[in-house]
């Protein structure tokens, strides 16, 4: 209805000047609808009728002052009921004033005579008087010019300014600290900006900042410098190796980094530590600032409650080199000779070069090793058990110092702390080693048993690959063997090592079953290259020599989520992988 009263609008017969007031169709003396709706329909029709003369004139003549049928219909600022309205999309986007700066009219003098407003009165009192009316004719850049008519330029220039130079300037401090960065000695854990802000708010990302205002900008700058404290942590030095790790020489958490980092230190400040949600948490990945305590509470070696820590450390750390006392000078004895001849052979081959040069680290290990097998009979020591007390070792002693233990001389530290590292290696071991002692008892039962069920694995998972193996003789056992025993210490840096352990040690008998599905996935992750080695001994080099020593978290993050959907798929339903 609302289209058809304009165009009858249009010749003149929706309005009358009356006594110098315009007046809707429903006011006009003499009206009849009847008359308007022929009126209507002659028009639609194609036959129209003359407008009487005079009443066309004056419409168009009114129009014409107020400049067109454009203007007059747009004087008032009000909305005109049952008006469409624009809707800002895709297609039709909130008019920017620095995209559109040539529909931005030049601001006009102010005029020197006033200006009468008649015209809109009269149209807000024919806007009252009229119950529908529709806007037709506009385009989508007419709209948008008027709308800028409104927006004084110099002002929004003036504030896209200022916006692009604290931009600047944010780019030019992000690079200026980047630069000392490089230059600078590693920032120690203890001047590392805190997790999150006193309001709850973390810390923002660089992305983030470059977004906001200088004033934001300098108030959160001085709130991370206040916030500046965390207690005496220090690095993992041997997961520095790669850029992405934790590293000493990172000054900065990242935004998720903090937060977990945060995550972490609420859930072991309570009381009682929920060692449910520390698993779950820790499955991830654990921060360096706090790896030293969880893997002392979730390998079982320190209880939940916080009270009974500190006595509980004091007791097993006694009670240790009470061990040490009883069984070590027994290394000499004709019974113990050749365990102890084998520990000093294997102490050398193991991984990082850097320790095993330390004459202080040997007989560390010596000890640890030479303890355990005594009080261990049934599988005593084993070649490859030396491997598992590596981790221990350094994760622990990262724990005291704020450096590489590559570039570090472990003897200059405080005996009491030797000491303390050495009795805390030497019962997490322990822990590891009682939930798959059958794999170093007599035969290797557990090894044996372990590799059989990868294979049965693999043949079900990738059965491509399995069969390329077994066409060129190549058995599970030639390389999977040390994959188990060693627990693919031999196959990934140690930094990786130690990241696969966050999530061992979360997972219930992660070094026992979870640790099969890790194998698997980790040979299914070489299949382009198995499949292109044609030959016997080029296959088994390659399975014995894997590429990993640029390998680092997102590598091991990647290789643990497909094991874990293996262990989804297979481990509750153990006759889907057996023939």
């Amino acid at each position: 209805m609302g289209v058809e009263l304009f165009a009858w609008c249009q010749y003149g017969s929706a309005l009358r000047q009356v006594n110098g007031k315009w007046l809707g169709w429903n006011k006009l003396p003499g009206f009849s609808p009847g008359r308007a709706g022929r009126a209507v329909g002659n028009r639609a029709g194609g036959q129209g009728e003359a407008p009487r003369s005079g009443e066309g004139d004056e419409v168009t003549g009114a129009m014409a002052n107020d400049g067109g049928r454009k203007q007059f219909w747009k004087r008032s600022g009000s909305k005109v009921p049952g008006s469409i309205q624009h809707v800002y999309g895709a297609q039709h986007p909130p008019f920017d004033p620095l995209l559109h700066g040539t529909l931005i009219k030049p601001a006009s003098k102010p005029p020197t005579t006033p200006v009468k407003l008649k015209k809109v009165s009269t149209f807000q009192e024919f806007e009252s008087n009229t119950s529908d009316a529709w806007d037709l004719g506009d385009d989508d850049d007419e709209l948008l010019a008027m709308a800028a008519e409104s927006l004084n330029t110099d002002v929004v220039m003036e504030t896209a300014n200022k916006v692009i130079q604290n931009h600047s300037k944010l780019q030019e401090q992000h690079k200026l600290q980047e630069e000392q960065l490089q230059e600078d000695k590693p920032v120690p854990f203890s001047e590392l900006p805190s997790v999150a802000y006193g309001d709850n708010r973390l810390v923002k990302s660089v992305s983030e900042s470059h977004t906001s205002s200088s004033a934001e900008c300098v108030s959160e700058n001085s709130s991370m410098q206040r916030s500046q404290s965390l207690p005496h942590a220090s690095t993992d030095p041997l997961e520095g190796e790669v850029v992405d790790h934790d590293t000493s020489a990172t000054p900065a958490l990242t935004e998720r980094e903090a937060f977990r980092l945060d995550k972490f230190k609420q859930l072991l400040a309570g009381p009682n530590t929920n060692l449910d949600e520390l698993r779950k948490l820790s499955w991830s990945g654990i921060p360096k600032q706090v790896r030293p305590i969880t893997w002392k509470l979730l390998s079982g070696y320190l209880p939940a409650n916080v009270d009974r820590r500190e006595g509980t450390l004091q007791r097993k750390r006694k009670e240790y080199f009470a061990f040490i006392e009883q069984y070590y000078d027994s290394r000499n004895d004709e019974n113990h000779q050749d365990t102890y001849r084998q520990i000093h052979i294997d102490i050398p081959r193991m991984n990082p070069e850097a320790l095993r040069l330390q004459p202080k680290v040997t007989e560390i290990f010596e000890r640890i090793l030479f303890i355990w097998a005594i009080r261990h009979p049934a599988s005593g020591y084993v070649q490859g058990i030396n491997d598992l007390v590596t981790p221990f070792f350094v994760v622990f002693v990262c724990e005291y110092i704020a450096e590489e233990v590559e570039n570090f001389d472990v003897s200059s530290l405080p005996e009491e702390v030797l000491q303390n590292i050495e009795a805390d290696s030497y019962w997490c071991m322990s822990k590891l080693l009682d939930g798959i002692q059958d794999n170093y008892t007599f035969a290797q039962p557990g090894i044996q048993k372990k590799v059989k069920m990868l294979e049965e694995l693999v043949s079900r998972i990738d059965e491509q690959v399995h069969r390329h193996l077994d066409q060129h003789e190549v058995k599970y056992l030639q390389f999977a063997f040390r994959w188990m025993n060693n627990l693919l210490m031999r196959e990934v840096p140690l930094r990786c090592t130690i990241r696969l352990w966050d999530t061992y040690q979360s997972e219930p008998e992660g070094f026992s079953h979870f640790h099969l599905y890790v194998c698997a996935a980790f040979l299914v992750r070489w299949r382009k290259e198995i499949l292109e080695e044609r030959d016997f001994q080029e296959l088994l080099i390659f399975l014995q020599n894997l590429p990993t020593m640029h390998w680092g978290n997102e590598d091991m993050s990647v290789l643990l989520a497909e094991a874990y959907r293996l262990k989804f798929a297979f481990a509750d339903a153990p006759n889907h992988y057996k023939k």
